[in-house]
């Protein structure tokens, strides 16, 4: 088999498998966590992917051009700066506990009737897992809905950070040796294009496994500040436990 396709192939297997990092499916728990629909928390895999794979490209594209080798000290740093990330996602989601927040749906809270720059409470009925019912609830302005539009942006580009940085460290960066077989430089984007690809679809599927039984759970009020918790510890004790390995 020609060499360039051996390690195209190769590249897409190796995506596949990094999407299978134990720190990477730590990260995205955390934002995963703060998701009340299926869709968007799926969604958080293909942004991570996506994120992932710009910093793979850019560091491969230099590799490559430059003829370089990535140190073991600055795949040390890399690797710290991922626990570091950790740590530092934990505590937002600890945050998040401790205030008791509550991921708003925009879309619910939308009515198809405008009231100006106010918000307004009153009732009418609203329909819930197939029931019709009312209950008093307020309408938020539109100010107030581009806010809410504003944090979930917010989270989409904590994804991407957080797959950028992935991307960087890990067996991303040793993935890269495989590189240095490619004479061309069309086979060595060729192989990055797909390596990125593969951990796309891989991390999307892990994601969307993921975000089924968290959707469920986050129609409990209690659930919503325990999965925060758990979530929040859980990325901060294996950020350091990481970070500890590292060193």
């Amino acid at each position: 088999m020609d060499p360039v396709v051996s390690a195209v192939l190769l590249g897409f297997v190796l995506g596949l498998q990094h999407a299978t990092d134990p720190d990477h499916l730590v990260a995205v728990a955390t934002i995963i966590t703060r998701e009340r629909r299926f869709a968007a928390g799926a969604l958080v895999g293909v942004l991570w992917g996506v994120g992932h794979m710009a910093t793979v490209t850019l560091a491969g594209a230099v590799l490559v051009g430059l003829r370089l080798t990535i140190s073991a000290g600055v795949e040390s740093g890399l690797e710290l700066l991922v626990a570091v990330m950790l740590v530092g996602l934990g505590a937002l989601r600890l945050r998040d506990a401790a205030r008791g927040l509550r991921t708003v749906d925009a879309s619910h809270l939308a009515a198809d009737h405008d009231h100006g720059s106010a918000e307004v409470v009153h009732s009418h009925p609203h329909v819930h897992a197939g029931r019709v019912h009312a209950h008093p609830h307020v309408h938020p302005s539109k100010r107030l809905l581009a806010v809410l539009g504003r944090r979930r942006g917010g989270l989409a580009g904590r994804a991407v950070l957080v797959g950028a940085v992935h991307g960087l460290a890990g067996s991303a960066a040793a993935s890269l040796l495989v590189l240095a077989t490619l004479r061309s430089t069309a086979g060595a984007v060729a192989y990055l294009a797909v390596f990125g690809i593969g951990t796309i679809i891989g991390m999307t599927a892990l994601t969307a496994a993921m975000a089924w039984p968290v959707s469920l759970a986050l129609r409990f009020r209690h659930a919503r500040r325990a999965l925060a918790v758990f979530a929040g510890l859980g990325s901060i004790a294996f950020g350091l436990a990481y970070g500890y390995a590292v060193l």
